[in-house]
This record gives C-alpha cells, sequence and structure tokens, in this order.
C-alpha cells in the first residue's frame, strides 16, 4: 500500500521539475558581432590594397577629378620598366588592341572608359606610344590617371 500512494505524487513532481527547467530559445548575438567587427576590420584593411594590382609611382597634379560612372573603367598600367598591364597581368604592346578590342566588346562597345596609369619615371614616349594605339583602334574614353598635388 505505500507504493501506491506515493506514486501519483512521484509522478507529479517530476512533471513540475521539466516545466521549471525550460530549454532557452534566444540567439545569443555576441559572438556574432564579435565575427563580423572581425571581418569588418579584415575587409577595410584589404579593399585599399585591391584597387590596383600593379605598383605604380602615379605623378602628382593639381587638375580636377573625372567624373566617374557606375561601371568599372578598364585599367591598362605601365611601369617603370616599360611594361604594360591589362588589370593585372602583363601584355605586349602589339597585343594591347587586340586584347582591349575582345574586352570592350564583352563589356559595352568602344564607348568603355579606359584608365592609363604610368609611373612617373617612365618615358614619355612609351605612354604616346600606348596613348597612339588606343587613339589609332577607336577608343574615344581614355584618361591619364595622376595623384593630387600635395605640394601646393
Amino acid at each position: 500500500m505505500g507504493m501506491g500512494g506515493g506514486g501519483a505524487s512521484g509522478w507529479q513532481s517530476r512533471r513540475s521539475r521539466r516545466r521549471s527547467a525550460h530549454v532557452m530559445a534566444e540567439i545569443n548575438v555576441t559572438p556574432m558581432v564579435d565575427v563580423m567587427l572581425v571581418l569588418l576590420i579584415i575587409f577595410m584593411v584589404a579593399a585599399p590594397m585591391l584597387t590596383a594590382g600593379v605598383p605604380i609611382d602615379l605623378p602628382q597634379t593639381q587638375a580636377n577629378a573625372v567624373s566617374q560612372d557606375n561601371k568599372e573603367p578598364i585599367t591598362l598600367s605601365v611601369n617603370e620598366k616599360g611594361q604594360v598591364f591589362l588589370g593585372e597581368s602583363e601584355i605586349k604592346p602589339e597585343d594591347l588592341v587586340a586584347k582591349l578590342q575582345a574586352v570592350t566588346q564583352a563589356r559595352g562597345g568602344m564607348e568603355e572608359r579606359i584608365f592609363v596609369r604610368a609611373d612617373k619615371r617612365v618615358d614619355y614616349g612609351t605612354v604616346m606610344r600606348v596613348m597612339g594605339r588606343l587613339s589609332g583602334a577607336g577608343f574615344k574614353k581614355v584618361a591619364l590617371v595622376t595623384e593630387v598635388d600635395q605640394g601646393g
């Protein structure tokens, strides 16, 4: 008889313990915020390094900045040794027009904007040969890239 009376009350006490120890269903966002802040810092440091792949010491001028549309312009770079780069890949000057025409046809035609970045130690004739090839091929939107003159 002692067992029957204690069984009902024992069952109810176990059931009430389960209800009081409920599972917390909230998300702890603190670790996620920490990870997002670390990623933000990494991207802020890495973003300026992604602008141009070929290291070039640009000349400084007091010219106004060219207005840009939303499309990423095609970038040609000429380093101090006179090597020509399309983006980050080196190309031969005689292959320049053919490769540029292929790229511009895929992106929107001959009206595509082309930026020419040349190291300030490059021979003027080398830059003019590149510009002459672009002009002779029919490219109309060609701009030379410089840095803003900090000297005043």
